[in-house]
């Protein structure tokens, strides 16, 4: 299990957990980013990476990329 900002771009995975405060969680499951659901990295620019997931594309800074474990 790998925080979702040390995947390499054009890597694919299953989000194993989604950490941070009750308030952050609920933010990134609002986005999609659920246990269980897929997501794609597609590029990655100063630490902030966009991600596929549900069939978005959504853009993460570091910190939030940080909580999101693959």
């Amino acid at each position: 299990m790998i925080p979702l900002i040390f995947a390499d771009i054009g890597d694919e995975g299953i989000i194993k957990r989604v950490g941070g405060s009750p308030e952050i969680r609920r933010h990134l499951e609002e986005l999609g980013f659920v246990a269980g659901g897929s997501v794609k990295i597609i590029s990655a620019v100063g630490g902030n990476i966009i991600v596929k997931v549900k069939e978005s594309r959504v853009a993460v800074d570091r910190a939030l990329a940080e909580k999101i474990m693959i």
